[in-house]
């Protein structure tokens, strides 16, 4: 029997340089993707609209977009199809060569009704197109 009182056994060292490397890794990583989170977050503040005058065209068209999608244009009822708000805002021009278009939109009604009127104006040549507001209380 061989019992050696000067063999020491060697105590396991725990090497701590990888685990750091990993750890750093994950925090470049986290600290990238979070700042692409605060693009998903944008803050708008819509506009109000108030005006004490008004401006009186000769030349005005008035598009009334109803919340059920209903479109009339000067007071007649018009299909809801591109092709059919073209030719009656061509009808409703006559000899004008740009008039002036005015949405009046309900407020309920579809972002699409509304796009649906301005796409008709494009498509036909129209390039002056407001919206009406209503002033708050």
């Amino acid at each position: 029997m061989n019992f050696q009182r000067g063999r020491h056994k060697e105590e396991p060292e725990i090497n701590l340089v990888p685990m750091i490397d990993v750890l750093l890794v994950i925090l470049i990583f986290l600290m990238i993707t979070t700042t692409y989170s605060k693009f998903s977050e944008m803050e708008i503040s819509l506009p109000q609209a108030t005006s004490n005058q008004q401006v009186a065209h000769a030349d005005v068209i008035n598009i009334l977009v109803s919340a059920e999608g209903a479109y009339r244009i000067n007071g007649s009822s018009v299909e809801q199809s591109i092709e059919a708000l073209g030719a009656a805002l061509r009808k409703a021009a006559g000899e004008r060569p740009d008039p002036v278009i005015v949405i009046n939109a309900d407020a309920d009604a579809t972002h699409q009704a509304v796009i649906r009127v301005m796409e008709a104006a494009r498509l036909t040549g129209y390039n002056h197109i407001t919206f009406t507001t209503e002033n708050p209380r």
